[in-house]
This record gives structure tokens, C-alpha cells and sequence, in this order.
């Protein structure tokens, strides 16, 4: 893959003042967005090394996530142990990789497990990502969830994804988003704030490029698609409409925002899909993991599979290539 110059400084967005006028005009054309998504599978062809060296780089933007009501100490644990080491040495030694110390950018999950996952993450550059303010559904006192993010914090998080009430999106209550999301990043301090805005329930495209404005204007690090939790999570058209106003944001004030599609990301072909489309859209400082991140988990157990196939020729079970 091509050399990316990832020491460009990174100034972190500091937001702007509430300004209706640059977003309350938006309307986007849906099938303009779905036929320039066609476009992306037919006009790149990623094989072989290629493939292999893109698939790396995947690894490296993902954040390795868990968040079931049914997780333990011990899955955590092993979340944490496959971020750190994501590849079996085996699959290592075969494609000549043991150098690179590769690792998934961040592991992520609900409070209650931040203190022991941070014990196991010690040492080495995996962030640690929490979820907030009442996640998934964003409902709870708007004391409590600012609480949420401090109690986070204190437990280690390095950076907190939170949830917007969908209820301003769809109410135009948008000097209301804003504010949300402005005390959310004040109360973030230095930990960096992913806005989860749960396109599935935002109605249009429209309103997901709205939304996706008012977030950036009220400081977020990174604006993300969608908790996991909704009937409709990450996809393309989507996905184009929120890095198209990244891309908008940029050229009016100079601050990089990053990305983070969640949900529906779980195989390799979706995966590479996702980067051409970050590469042709904002450029390649975006396929770096300070700007760029995979909402996922099973997507790895791909990855490992098709790597073992780069190296070795076969296919192998999905058994061999646990997700921890």
C-alpha cells in the first residue's frame, strides 16, 4: 500500500460557533449518493500483495469492540490479549510480518469493564475506547450521562463514543444538538469524543448531513455512524454522505475530523470497499487510525482468513481464527 505521511500534525478540531446558515439549507439527493457508491467496487481491483498490505492496515483502524450484556472479566480479557497481538505467530512468520508490531488501534467497552481492560492493555499503544451518556439509547437525565463521561475517564478511558438524542435530528432542534454535543466534549477534556449518530433512526440523508455539521461545529474528534444496536447500521451511502461533510468541514475551518462506521463491517470485500472510499474522498491522512476506525469485531476473524489465504494458498475454518 502507499506510503502515508501520518506524521502530519493532528490539531484537534476546537469547534465553532452555532451557525444555521452553513447546514439548514442541505438536501441530499439519495440516488446520486447510491450511484457513486456503485462506482467505488469497479474502478479499484485490490488483489494479492496489494490486498494483503490494505488488509494490515484494517487491523491497525480497528477497534475491537464487546458490548453484550452478558461480557465477562475473562472475554475482555481475551478482547484485549487479540487486540494486542491480533495475528497467530504462525500467520506471522508466513508472511514475514513479526517486525511491525501490528495491533488494533483501540478495544472497546462499557464502563463497568474499562479498570480491568486497562490492567490488560498495560504496556502496550492499544487505546482504550468506552461507551457513553446511556448508550445505546441516549435517554438517561442529561446530569447522568455527563456523569457517565467523567466516571469514564477517571477508569481510563482514552476515548469516550457517545450517543446525540436522535430526538433533536428529528424535531430540527439543531442549537439544541449542539449543545449536547458541546458540554459532552467539555466534560470529554483531553479523552477524545466519537459522536455515535445513529443514522438508522435519523429518518434521511439529510438529516444525517445535518447532524453531522452541528457535531463537528460542537467539537467532535470523530463522528460515527451508529451504535451496533439499530436495525440499520453502517453502510455506504451513508458512509459518503457523513465523510463528504468531513470533507466540507475542512476546507471551511482546516480541521481534520475522523470517521467511524460501526456495524454491518464484517468481512474483508465491505472492509477494502470503506478505505477506497476514505482514499478517494478526503485523501490518505484519513487511513490513519487518528482519523479513520472500524466499529467491530468479527471483521478481524475475516481478515485473519484471508491473510492465512494470501500466505499459505488454502482457506482455512473460521474456527482457527477466534475473534479472543
Amino acid at each position: 500500500m502507499t506510503s502515508i505521511n501520518k506524521h502530519v500534525t493532528l490539531i484537534r478540531n476546537p469547534g465553532t460557533a452555532f451557525q444555521l446558515d452553513k447546514f439548514t439549507n442541505i438536501n441530499i439527493n439519495r440516488s446520486a449518493v447510491e450511484h457513486r457508491c456503485t462506482g467505488y467496487a469497479s474502478r479499484r481491483s485490490i488483489k494479492k500483495q496489494q490486498q494483503a498490505a490494505w488488509l494490515m492496515k484494517v487491523i491497525s483502524l480497528i477497534d475491537l469492540t464487546t458490548l453484550s450484556g452478558d461480557d465477562t472479566h475473562a472475554r475482555v480479557r481475551r478482547l484485549c490479549r487479540k487486540a494486542i497481538n491480533p495475528l497467530n505467530d504462525n500467520l506471522k512468520n508466513g508472511l514475514s510480518i513479526g517486525s511491525l508490531n501490528l495491533s488494533t488501534a483501540a478495544v472497546c467497552v462499557y464502563h463497568d469493564m474499562l479498570e480491568f481492560a486497562k490492567q490488560t492493555l498495560e504496556g502496550s499503544d492499544v487505546k482504550l475506547a468506552a461507551v457513553s451518556t446511556g448508550f445505546p439509547a441516549g435517554l438517561s437525565p442529561f446530569p447522568l450521562r455527563l456523569q457517565e463521561i467523567q466516571y469514564s475517564i477517571d477508569a481510563g478511558a482514552d476515548e469516550i463514543d457517545i450517543v446525540i438524542s436522535r430526538r433533536h435530528v428529528l424535531e430540527g432542534k439543531w442549537e439544541a444538538l449542539y449543545d449536547e454535543v458541546k458540554a459532552f466534549r467539555e466534560a470529554c477534556g483531553s479523552a477524545h469524543l466519537k459522536t455515535i449518530l445513529a443514522t438508522g433512526e435519523l429518518g434521511n440523508l439529510s438529516n444525517i448531513a445535518k447532524a453531522s455539521q452541528v457535531c463537528m461545529m460542537a467539537g467532535a474528534d470523530f463522528i460515527k455512524t451508529s451504535t451496533g444496536k439499530e436495525p440499520t447500521n453502517a453502510t455506504l451511502p451513508v458512509s459518503l454522505v457523513m465523510v463528504r461533510m468531513i470533507r466540507d468541514y475542512y476546507e471551511q475551518t482546516g480541521y481534520r475530523i475522523g470517521f467511524k462506521p460501526a456495524g454491518g463491517v464484517s468481512d474483508s470485500k465491505t472492509a477494502l470497499l470503506y478505505m477506497v472510499m476514505m482514499q478517494e474522498e478526503l485523501g490518505l491522512r484519513w487511513l490513519e487510525p487518528d482519523l479513520f476506525r472500524f466499529g467491530a469485531s468479527s471483521l478481524l476473524g475475516d481478515i485473519e482468513r484471508q491473510l492465512d489465504h494470501y500466505s499459505s494458498g488454502y482457506y482455512s475454518a473460521s474456527y482457527r481464527h477466534p475473534l479472543a
